[in-house]
């Protein structure tokens, strides 16, 4: 978890203190607070020392228990604020995996240059519905999330109509190991090599492969998108990050470059996707 975001964690842990001994009527001990929202005091500690991410419902009976009812609407803009950047799976997914796409659909409706760098698997905007299906599916079990596959494969295939929009230029980079990688059955695996395969070419979408061969400047560490250069997405185990500091975007920006570097294109490209093809067949 990053520095500043326990640090807003803290702080608003601190300002639910505040409330708690300023309360209308009298100072409230946690004990009492948690009794009058139904939670044990362990809870009301964890919260107010920054332990526990509180849930809108849980800063509203804050609220309303403290005799101080709007204090909910600050309450929620500081929450909001420190979780715009850091969105853990765990709450993100509590509805299954179609709201995650379409925060993401409508992230693509809005920007016009992508840039993106993904190690271990087919891009999701290049993804067949079988393999989206697979990897939601993966997905599911290993964060014990609502299963809302064919609803979130629906919003994926959405999304991809915007690879058609002329407007719009996707800068793609990807690992050749993530042409081989069995997240799914051989059959499907082949199907989306081929979908890959017929991307190479279109007027928006420029793909990039880093040859598992190839010499490299930096490790070919985490997937991240960047978009209109301002703002960035990287994802990891327990969270997705959207960052917007000018210095972030700035050093993944570098990062990017310095992997195109060792990209193949076009023809080159093809017949990496090729070779993985024939692996599988064989």
């Amino acid at each position: 978890m990053s520095t500043d975001y326990q640090q807003a964690r803290e702080a608003l842990g601190a300002r639910l203190r505040e409330l708690r001994l300023s309360a209308h009527e009298r100072r409230l001990t946690g004990g009492e607070l948690g009794e009058q929202c139904g939670w044990n005091k362990s809870k009301v500690s964890r919260l107010e020392n920054g332990k526990q991410t509180p849930t809108p419902d849980d800063l509203r009976k804050w609220a309303q228990a403290t005799g101080r009812p709007e204090a909910y609407g600050e309450l929620l803009a500081r929450l909001r604020g420190f979780e715009s950047h850091i969105r853990s799976w765990r709450r993100q997914l509590a509805s299954g995996h179609r709201p995650v796409q379409d925060t993401h659909l409508n992230a693509h409706t809005d920007a016009s240059v992508f840039r993106g760098w993904e190690s271990s698997m087919v891009f999701g905007i290049l993804q067949t519905p079988d393999y989206a299906r697979a990897i939601f599916t993966r997905y599911a079990e290993l964060q014990r999330s609502p299963r809302d596959t064919e609803q979130a494969v629906l919003s994926r295939t959405k999304r991809q109509e915007t690879l058609y929009d002329s407007s719009k230029r996707f800068h793609l980079l990807l690992w050749e190991a993530a042409l081989h990688a069995l997240i799914c059955p051989p059959s499907v695996l082949a199907a989306q090599l081929d979908r890959l395969a017929g991307t190479v070419g279109l007027e928006t979408v420029e793909l990039g492969i880093v040859p598992l061969s190839a010499p490299l400047r930096i490790p070919p560490a985490t997937a991240f998108w960047i978009y209109d250069d301002r703002q960035l997405i990287v994802e990891n185990w327990h969270a997705e990050l959207w960052i917007d500091d000018e210095a972030s975007v700035d050093v993944h920006l570098r990062a990017w470059k310095t992997l195109c570097q060792s990209a193949v294109y076009g023809v080159d490209a093809q017949n990496l996707i090729t070779a993985a093809r024939r692996t599988l067949r064989s």
